[in-house]
């Protein structure tokens, strides 16, 4: 099954036909991006600063970048230095509307399935809200002696004040250099950004940047915490699912690790499985994203979640730091 967002990312990769065909527009769009950056330079359109120090982490193409184990990171990192940390986020794709907290048994379908990932997987406080300035208070409110704030997501979200930006680029970079809809880009690049992370070649621009890794962890676990070794799959043949918005990303990830897919289903990115079929009755054993985990689990508690790990160039933390402590001076 094909994901729905293949066709545009495939277009995006050069600059052929459709992508020519969709420049014209592609120049307006970059004027409404212009334009709207230039009401919040002038004050007209007003930015709201949490009271302490914001980290936003986003990316600059649509599709997928890995935004939220980089916030993962970074929230751990800071952690281990006796830092608390909160998270806010949008909380896409979720069913409500409102200003919420999600915490670790919190429903993805309730505060979107990244928050309920980065809820479980964190140990610190996340709240949802569209306008993230009000999940900053709300969270503030309940927790007081938070020090920093990591937004997962929310580079275009220009209404929050932010301290440190980091920009996070998937191994397809800027792909054919071209905005929306001609190209990958929400906006113009290079722009200026405190740091970059990159997956694949080093991006253009002058903001110091370091490399970074994904890799599959050596093991999946299912809902009631059952673990087991990715090793103990092999020729087995499974059902690979990922509602992600780079699915093939991850079946290839599984078939490095020996791993037999019986069938690869790929659904559209935040998929919220309503109307899901269920597993493919011919593979002995369902395996999935920890981001599709969240909403599969209710429906399929024997799927195995596959955590995505990172690393990051050793160079990153340090330079993080420095650009807080450069952001508290001003």
């Amino acid at each position: 099954m094909a994901s729905s967002s293949s066709l545009p990312q495939t277009a995006w990769r050069r600059r052929g036909a459709l992508a020519w065909a969709l420049w014209p527009v592609s120049l307006l769009y970059g004027a409404l991006v212009r334009v709207r950056r230039a009401l919040y330079a002038a004050g007209l359109l007003r930015q709201h600063h949490a009271g302490i120090p914001v980290i936003v982490v986003g990316n600059v193409i649509a599709g997928g970048a890995g935004k939220t184990p980089v916030t993962l990171a970074v929230v751990r990192h800071l952690r281990q230095r006796g830092i608390a940390v909160g998270i806010v986020s949008r909380g896409y794709g979720r069913s409500t509307q409102d200003c919420r907290e999600a915490r670790p048994d919190s429903s993805a379908g309730s505060v979107g399935d990244e928050p309920a990932l980065l809820a479980r997987a964190s140990g610190a406080p996340v709240f949802v809200a569209r306008a993230r300035i009000d999940a900053v208070r709300a969270l503030r409110a309940r927790y007081p002696a938070t020090q920093i704030i990591v937004c997962d997501d929310g580079l275009q979200h220009l209404a929050l004040a932010r301290d440190v930006e980091l920009c996070v680029f998937n191994d397809e970079g800027t792909g054919n250099g071209f905005l929306l809809p001609a190209g990958p880009l929400r906006e113009p690049w290079p722009r200026k950004v405190d740091l970059v992370l990159y997956a694949g070649a080093r991006p253009a621009g002058a903001a110091p940047a370091f490399a970074l890794q994904r890799r599959l962890a050596s093991h999946a676990y299912n809902a009631r915490g059952e673990r087991i070794a990715l090793a103990q799959l092999r020729g087995q043949p499974l059902h690979a699912l990922a509602a992600v918005a780079r699915p093939a990303d991850f079946f290839a990830m599984l078939q490095a690790q020996s791993l037999t897919l019986a069938r690869r289903e790929a659904l559209p990115d935040h998929y919220n499985f309503e109307s899901w079929n269920g597993k493919d009755s011919a593979a002995s054993a369902l395996i999935c994203t920890e981001k599709d985990a969240v909403k599969l689990w209710p429906r399929q508690p024997d799927a195995w979640a596959v955590p995505l790990e990172i690393s990051i160039d050793q160079g990153f933390f340090p330079a993080l730091e420095q650009a807080l402590s450069l952001s508290s001076t001003h």
